[in-house]
């Protein structure tokens, strides 16, 4: 087993080395320039997510489809993420780690955009899209479209199930002594109860616990950065200037460079905002939307709350504890953020564990729905209720075992879900821009597909 952990470890290392995360970053600025900077209508984006789009085609609503897409997103990577990076890179990785999600928001729209481009309706009228279509349809891919689709269904048991089971069981326990079996069973149960309901139950679900569970944090980080007031604006500028002179950070950040900083920033960015990954646009292409530039912008506001604003939060939070608690260990971006969040009296540890337990719940849920919908392409509809119940097993199972080599192989199988994607966005561009131009641009937002 150490042979094989070794060796998947060292595939993950290359896989997501450099040569990825250049792809990646290439690939949200390349976007970003040939959509002409969507970013500008990220508040239409969010508007938009709160409405409503009467008479449109689809399974759930645009809000319903975001809470999915984010229920997945935002998960243990935004919490232990974030504090990793920092641990490795310095209080600059913060920064990247932004920057990244805020040009992150023109791939996310793009992938949004091709779901509804190039989804198809069921026989019994449900809506089904993803990159795995728009590699066979788009481009005529079908091969590169069932590898997307298998990598797809092997990844859902990792970053999906087992790790985030493993996160709410190890969480539970430290925290308030609940045997990790007992969360298993308890998480099993729950999980059961939601995606036996298909993509309706699974979507009304994260209508409900999404807004709260972010919410929830975000208020008890602004309460934390409120009690950490005088720490703030110092934390901001050590950020912004290590990003560029890591000797600034002082202490143990000193053998930081900015090589260290953009490498660890950049990576857990792209880690907890999965844009580029493709997994978002499963969920997508389920939403009630009249053409595909509306429900590419709200795909688009899911980057924007996960990483420019929950990641962005979670490491102000960590540096300004670091800074005012000098005795922290920020060597260790496995207990950095409960040394940084167990500084703060009364709330700190009871927010930490509720916003990791919640977060990793919903990545479960959101992941469940993305497998199976890879499942459903690669193998039919009638393989839907045996891979819900290998899922469900397998949260229990990562519930008491050691992850050291499923998350090895869950990165690796990311990875792979990537370059196809990516692939599709490179090579379908042409048609991301003049589906923008039709609609954003000439302002036609509120036009029909096909008028």
């Amino acid at each position: 087993m150490e042979a094989i952990n070794q060796l998947f470890s060292e595939i993950s290392s290359a896989l997501w080395g450099w040569p990825m995360m250049i792809m990646l970053l290439g690939t949200h600025l390349f976007l970003t320039i040939r959509l002409k900077f969507p970013q500008r209508k990220i508040f239409t984006a969010i508007r938009l997510s709160v409405k409503r789009d009467p008479g449109a085609t689809g399974d759930v609503s645009q809000f319903a489809s975001l809470a999915t897409a984010l229920a997945a997103t935002i998960g243990t990577g935004n919490i232990i993420g974030v504090a990793t990076a920092i641990a490795l890179g310095g209080p600059g990785a913060v920064l990247w780690c932004w920057l990244t999600g805020v040009f992150g928001i023109a791939t996310k729209y793009s992938e949004g955009l091709l779901a509804i481009k190039y989804r198809v309706k069921t026989a019994d009228g449900r809506m089904l899209g993803g990159p795995m279509y728009a590699l066979e349809r788009g481009l005529r891919w079908k091969k590169m479209a069932v590898l997307f689709a298998f990598f797809t269904a092997m990844a859902s048991f990792g970053i999906g199930s087992t790790v985030q089971a493993n996160a709410m069981s190890v969480m539970t326990f430290e925290t308030y002594g609940v045997p990790q079996w007992v969360t298993g069973l308890v998480v099993c149960g729950l999980l059961a109860a939601v995606v036996f309901g298909g993509v309706k139950s699974i979507a009304r679900v994260c209508e409900l616990l999404v807004p709260f569970m972010a919410l929830f944090y975000v208020v008890g980080c602004i309460v934390i950065l409120i009690m950490n007031g005088e720490y703030l604006w110092p934390a901001v500028k050590l950020i912004c200037v290590s990003a560029f002179s890591p000797e600034a950070a002082g202490g143990g950040f000193v053998g930081s460079s900015v090589m260290m900083a953009a490498r660890y920033g950049i990576a857990r960015g792209l880690f907890s905002n999965e844009s580029g990954l493709g997994s978002a646009p499963i969920v997508a292409a389920a939403a009630q939307t009249r053409n595909p530039v509306r429900q590419a912008l709200v795909s688009s506001s899911g980057t924007c709350w996960d990483t420019v604003v929950i990641c962005a939060m979670t490491g102000l939070v960590i540096v300004s504890s670091i800074i005012a608690y000098p005795d922290i260990d920020y060597s260790n971006g496995a207990t950095l953020t409960k040394d940084a969040f167990g500084k703060i009296p009364y709330i700190g540890t009871p927010m930490l564990s509720i916003g990791l337990v919640t977060f990793a719940f919903s990545t479960a849920i959101g992941w469940c729905y993305y497998g199976e919908r890879a499942v459903e392409y690669l193998k039919g509809k009638r393989w839907m209720v045996a891979y819900r119940v290998v899922y469900i097993l397998s949260v229990y199972a990562g519930s008491v075992i050691s992850l050291t080599l499923v998350w090895n192989i869950a990165d690796c199988m990311n990875a792979m879900m990537a370059i196809p994607n990516l692939l599709s966005l490179l090579f379908l561009s042409r048609v991301l821009v003049v589906e923008t131009h039709k609609y954003l641009w000439l302002n036609r937002l509120d036009r029909d597909m096909g008028d």
